[in-house]
């Protein structure tokens, strides 16, 4: 009898992932390469699959109406962003920084079961999707990103605010950040 491989799942169990909401999520690079391009100083310089990658970002709302790309940065091993589901009448907008916490309902867990369309393992999956076929195309990588990826529910006002300034600092921290690879 052959065993079949099963992978534990790290999403919060019976939470539905369609909800409106804010949703910080961070997806790193297959073995933790610098695909994406370094850090200077305190600046990202992305090479051209970091601009894939932050061109394909920028483009997520266009492709599903209902997520709001809040802040969020590339950086050369991985990619932090900040994704806030609308409901379906409220439309996207996107940019970098926004300010779309305020007026947004936060997320409280709740047991229903989450159904495939809209979710943000489906946008997760469609943007890597779209970064590894345009670093193909470009014949820039064959393999980009690590299977899966992190996401936490941020529910609170605090949280978000949080999140932001983690995010809009990362490239701060690169220095000493454990997954940079020259870290000092």
């Amino acid at each position: 009898m052959r065993s079949a491989h099963h992978r534990r799942s790290i999403r919060l169990p019976g939470y539905d992932y369609t909800q409106p909401g804010a949703y910080f999520v961070t997806i790193c690079t297959r073995d933790r390469q610098c695909l994406f391009g370094q850090v200077v100083g305190d600046e990202v310089r992305l090479n051209p699959l970091g601009q894939i990658a932050a061109a394909c970002l920028a483009e997520l709302p266009s492709h599903f109406p209902d997520v709001e790309l809040d802040e969020w940065v590339v950086m050369p091993n991985h990619v932090h962003m900040i994704l806030v589901l609308t409901s379906p009448d409220r439309g996207a907008q996107s940019g970098r920084g926004v300010q779309t916490g305020r007026g947004v309902q936060l997320n409280a867990p709740t047991r229903m079961p989450s159904p495939k369309k809209g979710t943000v393992a489906v946008m997760i999956r469609t943007y890597k999707a779209a970064v590894t076929t345009l670093a193909r195309r470009e014949h820039l990588a064959e393999g980009v990103w690590q299977r899966n990826y992190y996401e936490r529910i941020i529910r609170t006002e605090a949280e978000l605010r949080s999140v932001r300034e983690y995010i809009a600092m990362n490239p701060l921290g690169w220095e000493r950040d454990e997954e940079n690879p020259d870290r000092t």
